[in-house]
């Protein structure tokens, strides 16, 4: 595939996901989870136990998402769309780290799932020729790493729903300009 043709199957993959949207959706849902688990009065590594359990439904959540807003989940026909999916779960590898610290610094799990999350938004930047993830990826792990230093878990939680909810927004006018 030369480059100005696979410049053109991104362009479609963009369109046809709507530059994952749905999933930056979910997200906020998710993070709107972890932030009421961390104001519970739970101890520490019970609230960290539900945080895992809050990221399992992203998937299904985005999923469920892309239907009323008309995003094709899966393209079948255009190859870089299953390059989303397995982006996507690539981060799940990066989880053993988040569950390290779980164990060995339970007070920034969360920060740690942030940064985690943040990073491996980098790559959609790509797929999606989309300056919005570029820029994101960047505010969203040095953002969470400064948080998580400085703040409790759901102070951290807020502020992670607030910038995707930022990063929703950012994405749509972004979307504009693809149609």
């Amino acid at each position: 595939m030369d480059k100005q043709a696979l410049e053109q199957t991104k362009i479609a993959c963009a369109r046809g996901q709507k530059r994952g949207i749905h999933f930056i959706l979910a997200s906020v849902v998710i993070w709107l989870m972890v932030f009421f688990v961390h104001l519970s009065r739970l101890p520490l590594e019970a609230k960290n136990l539900l945080t895992f359990c809050c990221t399992c439904p992203l998937m299904p959540l985005a999923w469920l998402l892309s239907k009323p807003l008309h995003i094709t989940f899966s393209d079948k026909e255009n190859p870089l769309s299953s390059l989303g999916i397995v982006l996507s779960v690539a981060q799940i590898p990066y989880l053993l780290i988040v569950m390290w610290v779980y164990a060995e610094v339970p007070h920034k799990m969360v920060m740690t799932l942030a940064m985690v999350f943040g990073a491996h938004l980098l790559p959609f930047g790509w797929l999606y020729n989309s300056k919005v993830y570029y820029v994101m990826t960047g505010i969203i792990t040095i953002g969470a790493l400064i948080l998580g230093l400085m703040f409790p878990p759901q102070v951290l939680a807020l502020c992670m729903v607030a910038v995707e909810i930022i990063f929703c927004l950012l994405l749509y006018l972004e979307n504009r300009n693809l149609n």
